[in-house]
This record gives structure tokens, C-alpha cells and sequence, in this order.
């Protein structure tokens, strides 16, 4: 079968087509014939050569978390899946055993990891992770909800968002940010979005974003904010200064979460606005199977559709990295086969 894999990790530049056996689905294992899977910033940071994940020796890797497509075969032991289904991974990997596995939520596993392999032909997975897929839901569609759709809708719950609050969404116009406008949207709140481009806000209008605020200067963004309303929740995926930014907007009791770091590693805080505000700073990562379960049902009932910026056939796996690395997407971009 033919991979998209990483042979050097130096950017878009390192994917090539190469050349792997077919997989064999061992006892619990099913393989999928792969229709479509989207890429994340956390493949980018792999193949940037910015994640401890992956090294040289590791090399050729092959990424890709989000995998839809069509069961081709199933080891011995699986029963909740037949060859021939139509489904999408959940990409958790988790350990099955641990207080959290069995206690919930499944991503506060202690041993908590994220599959990789579907920027290829066939992906071997594991089968009780596959979730089988509406009759009206497409593979492409389906393969842009995982990484984004449940983490953005994961935070939402932790950042208790209901109907009428007001969310700050910095750098909206990201995968994890157009998720968040068009699920807050669904929750019934407002949303404030902020991007460097007028014309990527404009195209998030359409996605239901309430107030666009162009920029990317915290303090001048912190004043365009504050302009509009005090925000009850802060979706941020960016970290850095925007984590600064974020508390300071918060109205009292607010909640922020976290869940990136694309702006940098560290921020600082005014821990008295902190306790004196009652405020919260939340991490989260990605989400569980159940919220993928819920995602596709919204999905089926036509209550939300997934903004796919562009698709690229397999081959062109280095092109798509390189329109993410330019962040020249409004939505997910998702290979096919």
C-alpha cells in the first residue's frame, strides 16, 4: 500500500509516497481502507520536528489521526464492527485499566496517547474505537470531526457554556476555532473571534461567528473585547500571551480552557485577578468517544456541518501541510484516497 510518510522532519518538504506492506488485523485489530483523513497542527508539530513524540530514528513516520473509511478485514475476538462498515476512528488510546479508563473521562488516562497511521492507503486500528457511521454522513465529513469537533465541543462542556453566554475565541479561524463558533452556536451562545484576516472572519460570519475583531495585538484585541461585552467562557488553543489575555477578559466566575499552545509554551498571569475574580483556567485535551458519538449525530440531523476548507489526494499530503504551515484555511483540510 502506498503511505504519506514523514522521511525527513523538516516540514512539508519531508513527506514522500512510499511504498508499505498491507496490514493484519491481530486479535482485537480491524484494517481500514482508508477514504479520507484530515490533518492537525499536531501532525504539523511532528513533522516541523517540534514534538518529543518523534524522532529521526522513528523515521519514515507515518501521521494522521482522523481516519474515515471502510472496513476491509477484522481479527479474531471483534464483534461491534463487520467488513464493509462505514465508520470513523476515535483516535484515543488509552489504557483500559487505569481509575480515570474506568471512571471517566477516558482522555484523563494515565497512559493517555493518540493513534497515528492514517495518512495511508489502510490503517490498522483498534476495532472497539471504530464508531459506524450514519447512512447520510460521508467519509470526508466525517474523518474533519475527530481532533477538532471533540475538542472544541469538549471544551465548551468543561467551560460550561449555555444558552446566552458570550465566548472569546482567539485565532477563530483555526481548526479548533471554527469548531468552536459553530458548536457555541448550537449551544446557544454568542461568540467573539479574532484573526489576522479580514477575508477568513468574513467566511466565519457565515459559519455563525456574532462579533469579528480583526488583529492579533493582545491589548488591542483585549479593548475591542471589552467594547463588546465581558465574556462568561475563553476557548483558547493558542496558549501564550492569549492565556494572559483571556483571564484579564473574564467576567467574574468566568472559565477559561485551555488546549494549545500554538503562541508559545508559557504566559504571564495576575494571580490576584485570579482568586479575587473566582476565575478558572481549565486544561483540557481532545475529547471521548462519547462526544464523538454525539458529534456525528449532530452531523445526521443536519444541525452541524463540518467546514472542510479543501481535500487533497494522498500524493499531495506535503501541499496540505504547507497551506496549514501558511494558515491559509478557514476549516479542516483532509487527504484522500
Amino acid at each position: 500500500m502506498r503511505v504519506a510518510a514523514f522521511t525527513e522532519l523538516t516540514g512539508p518538504e519531508g513527506v514522500g509516497i512510499v511504498e508499505q506492506p498491507n496490514p493484519e488485523p491481530g486479535p482485537g485489530e480491524a484494517v481500514i481502507d482508508v477514504e479520507a483523513c484530515a490533518i492537525n497542527r499536531h501532525d504539523l508539530w511532528i513533522l516541523e520536528g517540534d514534538s518529543a513524540m518523534v524522532a529521526t530514528d522513528d523515521l519514515p513516520f507515518v501521521s494522521g489521526l482522523d481516519v474515515a473509511g471502510v472496513v476491509r478485514e477484522i481479527g479474531v475476538g471483534v464483534e461491534n464492527i463487520a467488513p464493509g462498515d462505514r465508520v470513523v476512528l476515535c483516535p484515543n488510546e488509552t489504557c483500559g485499566t487505569c481509575r480515570f479508563c474506568r471512571e471517566g473521562p477516558e482522555n484523563l488516562c494515565e497512559s493517555y496517547s493518540l493513534y497515528h497511521g492514517g495518512l495511508a492507503e489502510q490503517a490498522l486500528v483498534t476495532a472497539d474505537r471504530l464508531v459506524p457511521l450514519p447512512d447520510n454522513v460521508e467519509t470526508t465529513t466525517a474523518a474533519a470531526i475527530p481532533t477538532a469537533y471533540m475538542t472544541a465541543f469538549r471544551m465548551l462542556k468543561r467551560a460550561e457554556v449555555g444558552p446566552g453566554d458570550l465566548v472569546f475565541v482567539p485565532g477563530a479561524t483555526g481548526g479548533v476555532g471554527v469548531a468552536t463558533v459553530q458548536l457555541a452556536s448550537i449551544f446557544g451562545a454568542r461568540t467573539v473571534g479574532t484573526s489576522s484576516s479580514d477575508s477568513k472572519l468574513a467566511q466565519l460570519n457565515a459559519l455563525g461567528l456574532d462579533h469579528a475583531i480583526q488583529g492579533t495585538d493582545p491589548d488591542e484585541l483585549a479593548a475591542a473585547v471589552e467594547a463588546i461585552g465581558t465574556p462568561d467562557a475563553v476557548i483558547n488553543h493558542l496558549g501564550g500571551a492569549y492565556t494572559k489575555l483571556g483571564l484579564g477578559l473574564l467576567r467574574r466566575g468566568g472559565r477559561m480552557v485551555i488546549c494549545g499552545r500554538t503562541a508559545g509554551n508559557t504566559s504571564e498571569i495576575n494571580i490576584p485577578d485570579l482568586f479575587l475574580g473566582h476565575k478558572r483556567v481549565i486544561g483540557s485535551t481532545m475529547g471521548t468517544q462519547g462526544d464523538l458519538e454525539s458529534l456525528l449525530s449532530l452531523v445526521a440531523s443536519g444541525d452541524l456541518e463540518p467546514e472542510i476548507d479543501e481535500t487533497y489526494p494522498l500524493e499531495e499530503t506535503g501541499a496540505a501541510f504547507a497551506s496549514m504551515q501558511e494558515r491559509d484555511a478557514v476549516g479542516k483540510l483532509v487527504v484522500t484516497n
